[in-house]
């Protein structure tokens, strides 16, 4: 599914015009992001949560020459479902 298509299901279920799911679903993923990019977490209640991950320095390998390169520490984003959802995918 993309961000269209969930808008488009927002839209439906709610009984709201396109653009404001649109809208609503954009905002709900700024809020997301900003939150996860200040170091925080978002979690959601009976869906799960949003965290950071974060990911030391560390050697790495080239593939094709094999030679040892420096892999820089970076931050990943993270989710991690709730059981509520867990159970819903597996009946």
């Amino acid at each position: 599914m993309t961000k269209n298509e969930l808008a488009e299901q927002v839209a439906r279920r709610n009984g709201l015009a396109a653009s404001q799911a649109r809208q609503v679903v954009e905002s709900a993923i700024d809020v997301i992001s900003d939150e996860l990019a200040a170091g925080g977490e978002v979690a959601l209640a009976g869906f799960g949560k949003f965290s950071v991950s974060h990911r030391a320095a560390r050697l790495g390998r080239n593939p094709s020459t094999g030679a040892t390169i420096n892999i820089a520490a970076s931050k990943a984003a993270k989710f991690s479902a709730a059981s509520a959802l867990k159970k819903r995918l597996n009946p």
